[in-house]
């Protein structure tokens, strides 16, 4: 009898730990109920950190696209940005449409090869538990040397003509401009139902493949400057396809402003009910001190309803057209360390992309994060004494676990006064993703943390019990 209980016993663990992994497993990506300020994902909070090396890695052919995913999973990277863009950046890049033997495209049926790239992205990625941020328009596919080949333009399909369609063969201007007809077609713009219709016909198709996964989030498009009512309308309109099929979407838009404090930012962020999360990757322009506080100001303004603040684009890499490899570093780990639920290197040459100094960042991050959830801890800098301005950012808990990050050389005074206890100091290299030393201070006194060296380092100083 005594060995009967005991096998019943562990049959039922066993059922009882199977239902629970499948159940779980099922549990999609969405805000973390405990901590809505970051995500969770087969039901346990996650931080997404991300570095890959293009913006449409759908299009990527899969002997390229899959090493590159293996190599983000093993240094835990867990975040992609995938615009639906089909701009011939590489040369392997194809459009969603079916092209005729007269060599005019028909916005009614599609390119299978290119769906395919895209269900395949969508199944790797999944099998790799690597969330996406799917952007749905990307406004630099339709102007300048994009627009001239593109299928929509009217002198390339069948469906329309230049003066139905109210598209021009050209538009040389860059699109920040916002004068593309193509994004003022919906009811409360110009309600151009002749293009219109095509528009709502490719974001279904999309919705016919991505709903169908767990790991996918819905940007509606990259760094815009067109009119509030042309997101809202895509916003409601993939809400609606989606919960047609009894799924649950988290979405948001990408605004241009660098200033998160613009009334396009507030569009998000005053309308929790349209939008589930927030990107500011736009604050990625800023640098230093101001980065920090237009950050902070962002998670003060929306602290009423708190919502996941996403970076999709950290701009920054020597030689690029957005600021200098320390300004990408420096931006990326600023985000993390001030509580971003999200942060990823953007692709070169405008960021650092999959690359060694990228790897290291996500592997450093990753541990520290064994020795503290970045979720459990609140960013603090009036904590640190004779701190200069961008010298160092401090997030803790307070009197167990404090994480400052220096963006360069540095030495400021962390106060323990109050903490009659030891303490052990680990200095990270962020540049080579490792620790370089461990020590003790004393608490019940402000300690020194001085950097080991140049270029960006994190002190992680945690409480022996």
């Amino acid at each position: 009898m005594k060995y009967l209980k005991l096998l019943l016993f562990l049959l039922f663990s066993f059922f009882f730990l199977s239902f629970n992994l499948k159940t779980n497993a099922k549990k999609p990506i969405q805000p973390w109920s405990e901590n809505p300020w970051y995500w969770q994902y087969k039901g346990k909070p996650i931080l997404l950190l991300g570095a890959s090396s293009d913006d449409n890695l759908f299009q990527w052919p899969s002997k390229k696209l899959i090493p590159h995913l293996d190599s983000m999973k093993l240094v835990g990277a867990n975040y992609v940005r995938n615009t639906m863009s089909d701009r011939n950046n590489l040369g392997f890049e194809i459009y969603a449409f079916k092209k005729l033997k007269n060599g005019k495209y028909d916005l009614g049926k599609w390119n299978k090869q290119y769906w395919k790239r895209f269900e395949t992205f969508l199944k790797e990625t999944s099998k790799r538990d690597i969330i996406v941020q799917i952007e749905v328009w990307d406004r630099f596919d339709y102007s300048q040397g994009n627009w001239p080949p593109h299928p929509y333009n009217p002198k390339n399909n069948v469906n329309y003509a230049e003066k139905e369609s109210g598209l021009r063969l050209k538009y040389p201007n860059h699109p920040g401009q916002n004068r593309q007809p193509f994004f003022f077609t919906t009811p409360n713009q110009q309600n151009n139902e002749v293009l219109l219709q095509y528009q709502r016909k490719f974001v279904e198709k999309m919705l016919s493949y991505s709903l169908k996964f767990d790991h996918v989030i819905y940007c509606m498009d990259n760094e815009t400057s067109g009119e509030e009512e042309w997101s809202a309308y895509w916003a409601r309109f993939i809400r609606s396809k989606a919960e047609k099929k009894s799924k649950k979407v988290y979405l948001t838009e990408m605004w241009d402003s660098w200033d998160l404090k613009s009334k396009n930012h507030k569009r998000t962020f005053d309308h929790p009910e349209l939008y589930d999360f927030c990107d500011i990757s736009q604050n990625n322009h800023k640098r230093d001190q101001a980065h920090w506080d237009n950050f902070m100001w962002t998670k003060s303004y929306i602290s009423s309803l708190p919502r996941p603040i996403n970076t999709v684009k950290t701009y920054g890499a020597d030689g690029g057209s957005h600021g200098s490899t320390n300004n990408g570093i420096d931006s990326w780990w600023r985000h993390v360390i001030g509580g971003a639920s999200s942060a990823r290197f953007h692709r070169p040459d405008a960021g650092l992309g999959l690359s060694t100094l990228t790897m290291n960042s996500v592997k450093a991050a990753r541990e520290i994060e064994k020795i503290t959830p970045f979720w459990e801890l609140t960013p603090n800098n009036k904590l640190l004494i004779n701190r200069d301005e961008n010298e160092a950012y401090l997030t803790s808990k307070q009197g167990e676990i404090y994480v400052v990050f220096f963006p360069d050389k540095g030495e400021v005074e962390l106060d323990l006064q109050k903490y009659n206890s030891d303490f052990t100091l680990k200095w990270m290299n962020i540049r080579e993703g490792k620790w370089v030393s461990e020590s003790k201070l004393k608490g019940n006194k402000a300690v020194t943390l001085k950097t080991p060296g140049t270029k960006q380092w994190v002190a992680v100083i945690t409480r022996i019990d």
